[in-house]
């Protein structure tokens, strides 16, 4: 995993096991999930939508257990408008409705969901992943103290040459209809014509945060329905809209998975820690983010993907269990 020696850039789950960008890779395992159209529109858009990843069942009780980690009750707007715990060092992603739980067994059977496990094989072509630790989301109406004007940034740096090679997907719990309820925005654009929207940019340009003057109108809001699962690739220029409505609440939980890196041991006993111990992983995003809150999250069974004896030495999710 690459981490950004400057905190106030977000950082995610790098690979140097894959030299060749997604959007230029050829299947060699069949496809699981994706439908070869939908292996085409990520390759050329940057992003693909699951739909129904994961249970009804497990959508409900993730977004009660939300509102009670949070402190909230969902049928009282007065409990809403509250000041975040903290500032974080990403400025933009504040009063976003970020929710510092990150172990809770309920976070845990989503990611180690079959369909959301297939989804990302066929994204990335090999079955020997592992699994993020990420956090999730519950954004009530940004007004008053949780005031946010939304955001558009990329997770990577798009300076570097070659560019990193990572992938992010956002599991939305509620119905984002592309209206002010806010919620995943992107810039496909951007991802289709990098190379030459770039040469029009001056030198020193913002590598994390692309000037949108005169394309404002490229910014695409998707419909996610409860269960659906959006993968994007970190070269694709997305964010936060704002929530607008006068009482609907955007929920989501992030799930992304990436190459296994076995021989990394210091990144294997930073995964084991953060789910032995309850630790927000210590990331550019989180900032090693500690609350109060946090201690209540609880600590997971021994499972797989499958459901079938979890390896707790790597935190792997892989097509072949490997018992500790």
């Amino acid at each position: 995993m690459a981490h950004a020696k400057d905190i106030t850039k977000d950082d995610h789950p790098t690979s140097s096991r894959v030299t060749t960008q997604l959007s230029r890779i050829k299947k060699t395992l069949p496809l699981r999930v994706l439908s070869d159209e939908d292996f085409a529109h990520w390759q050329k858009r940057g992003f693909v939508i699951v739909r129904n990843a994961v249970p009804k069942e497990n959508v409900e009780r993730l977004k009660a257990l939300l509102w009670q980690f949070e402190e909230k009750d969902p049928s009282d707007p007065t409990t809403w408008d509250v000041t975040q715990r903290r500032d974080y060092a990403l400025k933009e992603i504040n009063n976003a409705g970020m929710v510092e739980i990150y172990n809770h067994q309920f976070l845990w059977d989503n990611r180690m969901a079959r369909r959301v496990y297939d989804a990302f094989v066929d994204i990335w072509d090999m079955e020997d992943l592992w699994v993020a630790i990420d956090r999730a989301n519950l954004n009530t109406p940004n007004k008053g103290r949780r005031a946010s004007p939304g955001f558009i940034h990329w997770d990577a740096d798009t300076s570097l040459e070659p560019k990193p090679i990572s992938v992010r997907g956002v599991l939305s719990l509620v119905h984002q209809d592309g209206g002010d309820i806010g919620g995943f925005q992107c810039v496909p654009y951007l991802f289709e014509h990098f190379d030459e929207w770039v040469k029009t940019q001056p030198a020193g340009r913002d590598s994390h945060h692309p000037d949108m003057r005169g394309i404002e109108d490229r910014i695409e809001k998707l419909e996610l329905f409860p269960g659906d699962l959006m993968i994007f690739n970190s070269l694709l220029a997305h964010g936060v809209a704002p929530n607008t409505s006068d009482g609907r609440v955007r929920m989501a939980q992030y799930i992304s998975m990436f190459p296994a890196d076995e021989g990394n041991l210091g990144e294997r006993e930073a995964r084991i820690r953060s789910w032995r111990e309850r630790e927000a992983p210590r990331t550019g995003a989180s900032d090693g983010a500690r609350t109060r809150d946090l201690r209540r999250d609880r600590p997971v069974k021994s499972r797989t993907a499958s459901g079938e004896g979890f390896d707790s030495r790597h935190l792997r999710i892989a097509g072949k269990n490997r018992q500790s």
